[in-house]
């Protein structure tokens, strides 16, 4: 039997990831010259698609050792987990493995997050996947500080040195709430197993440390909150699970903050809603509390 033809029942889930970003760019805004994202009311965004990016890179990195991890884990086939959104693909190879039936097998993150390419004239596509993160969002308005760096060599003519003025632009401090959930209805359509989802769970705690850059270098999942109900169809609200795991600032709660110090960080669930689930687990802690 392969690893594809596992027949474990995926309850429905929820998650939730804290993040914290210490003088970073969590996430550039390109329709603001890369400065870090950020709404009307001040507070940062990270976009699903930055860090599903990461995610997939991780995966996609067949020397990594992320993922030679990951697959000695689980004994896992790399033919089987082949990044759909990565750079290089031939569209024609992926009509040729449409026409095949051999799409669906090969593309992890095509069964996991869906896809939107959507084959004209093809019977059988992804398109929801079985799992969707949500928009990261920071408790606290953040500050962001912008400096010119320079560079000893020049790069144009007659210059003795290179400047990017205001190329450093970073989030001083902000910790980020983003929330994701598993649905047990869209992983049949998408032919994602549960053992695609375990792959994710096990890559999720190294998406920023193993992703690090020049920009992105002080930036870390302060807590992964898995949360799986009793059953496929869910046994309670995902959004008062998610409150009740979200940090809530102190004191001064429209001012920055400055440090995790400023933060009250629930430890665990109560126990009311705790025994209406299967179980909760820190993905970043390796502990779990079953009812």
């Amino acid at each position: 039997m392969t690893s594809l033809e596992r027949t474990d029942t995926i309850l429905r889930a929820a998650g939730l990831l804290v993040i914290e970003a210490i003088n970073s760019n969590p996430n550039g805004d390109p329709d603001r010259e890369s400065d870090p994202r950020q709404r009307s009311d001040g507070r940062g965004e990270i976009s699903p698609v930055s860090f599903k990016r990461k995610v997939r890179d991780l995966i996609d990195d067949k020397d990594g050792p992320v993922w030679a991890h990951i697959r000695d884990r689980f004994s896992l086939s790399d033919d089987e987990y082949r990044i759909l959104e990565s750079r290089g693909r031939v569209r024609k190879d992926i009509e040729r493995e449409l026409a095949e039936g051999t799409f669906t097998r090969k593309y992890w993150d095509g069964r996991l997050f869906g896809n939107t390419f959507l084959e004209e004239g093809a019977s059988t596509f992804i398109k929801t996947g079985a799992v969707q993160f949500g928009l990261g969002v920071s408790i606290a308005p953040v500050d962001i500080r912008r400096i010119t760096t320079t560079n000893k060599a020049g790069v144009q003519e007659e210059k003795d040195r290179g400047m990017a003025p205001m190329g450093y632009r970073v989030v001083q401090h902000g910790v980020y709430c983003m929330p994701f959930f598993v649905n047990p209805t869209a992983a049949v359509k998408s032919g994602c197993t549960k053992q695609d989802i375990d792959v994710m769970l096990a890559a999720i705690p190294y998406a920023y440390t193993h992703t690090a850059s020049y920009i992105r270098s002080f930036v870390e999942i302060r807590k992964a909150w898995y949360m799986e109900h009793t059953s496929p169809l869910g046994s309670c609200s995902d959004f008062v699970l998610i409150d009740a795991l979200t940090p809530r600032k102190c004191s001064n709660l429209e001012a920055p903050s400055l440090s995790w110090q400023d933060y009250e960080v629930p430890s665990s669930l109560p126990q009311e809603l705790l025994d209406r689930l299967a179980s909760c687990r820190d993905l970043m802690a390796g502990s779990s509390q079953v009812k």
